[in-house]
């Protein structure tokens, strides 16, 4: 089992020392939100809380994830770094694939690309990109983005994009993870087709053990059952030994803890106490799983 630390909308001056903190302590991975902009006015609601509501989401300071993970990743040299979850298809592949790449090289093939539709019409307004062929192209997306990664020149001819001859240079040594984020028949029927894993975005008990049985049935029907398949979940409040060994048992490979509510408006806890619970949730479990 490997431990990511799930800390976001915070001052954006505490995640460099948090990244040392946590790789300090024995953590494997920091997880990077996304989020582009705030419409003065909209009618979207958020599918992750129970009414909706996004109003937690005013003045949450968001630093753009290619450009934070670098500055992380060069205080750190082990910790790995996911995006939870880069909203892909609000932006052209080839940028994409040149940001992908850039942070892959730059941290050492430490970059794990979790990816994402974004449940809000507003961002694909706001970004001039079209709502309705979202998921068709986000899969055209990913074959660009693999394509360019491999280096070399590479071109594709799609539905929705036509991509003459070209490389990028340079390209990570090792293939940049691609994981699959979404609760949704299509989000899971996406990862199993085609991605590297799959990312939980939090939910109760049962609504887990279905998602996990269902990517399962599809992994299966795709052929893909025996290949390596990253499974990213929130845990269920803090941790314990018992909590993590029953995660591994459902097949889990990586346990994303939040050390605090993210939504907390304001965020009250000091640094120094995030360290401390970094610390002590390193001794009491990570060390002894």
């Amino acid at each position: 089992m490997r431990f990511s630390v799930a800390e976001s909308m915070c001052d954006p001056g505490q995640y460099v020392p948090l990244a040392i903190a946590a790789e300090e302590a024995g953590w494997d991975s920091f997880i990077i939100p996304d989020s582009i902009c705030y419409p003065e006015v909209s009618d979207s609601k958020y599918p992750y809380t129970p009414d909706g509501d996004r109003s937690f989401l005013e003045d949450k300071p968001f630093i753009e994830p290619f450009s934070l993970i670098p500055a992380m990743g060069a205080v750190t040299k082990r910790l790995r770094f996911n995006t939870f979850v880069v909203k892909l298809p609000i932006r052209h592949p080839v940028l994409v694939a040149k940001s992908a790449t850039s942070v892959a090289v730059l941290t050492g093939n430490r970059f794990v690309f979790g990816i994402g539709l974004s449940p809000w019409p507003d961002d694909f307004r706001i970004c001039d990109q079209e709502w309705k062929s979202r998921g068709k192209r986000m899969d055209e997306m990913i074959d660009i983005i693999r394509g360019l990664s491999r280096g070399g020149f590479f071109e594709f001819h799609g539905k929705h994009y036509d991509l003459e001859s070209v490389k990028i240079c340079p390209v990570p040594s090792e293939p940049i993870p691609i994981l699959i984020g979404g609760h949704s028949e299509p989000a899971l029927r996406r990862a199993a087709r085609t991605g590297d894993g799959w990312m939980h975005a939090g939910s109760d008990e049962e609504t887990l053990e279905h998602l996990l049985t269902r990517l399962s049935e599809l992994r299966e029907e795709y052929g893909r059952e025996r290949e390596p398949f990253e499974i990213h979940v929130f845990s269920f409040g803090t941790p314990t030994v018992d909590s993590v060994r029953q995660m591994e048992e459902r097949g889990v490979t990586d346990l994303i803890v939040a050390i605090r509510d993210p939504y907390a408006d304001p965020d009250s806890i000091t640094l120094e106490d995030k360290v401390g619970a970094l610390h002590r949730i390193a001794d009491e479990v990570i060390a002894k799983v």
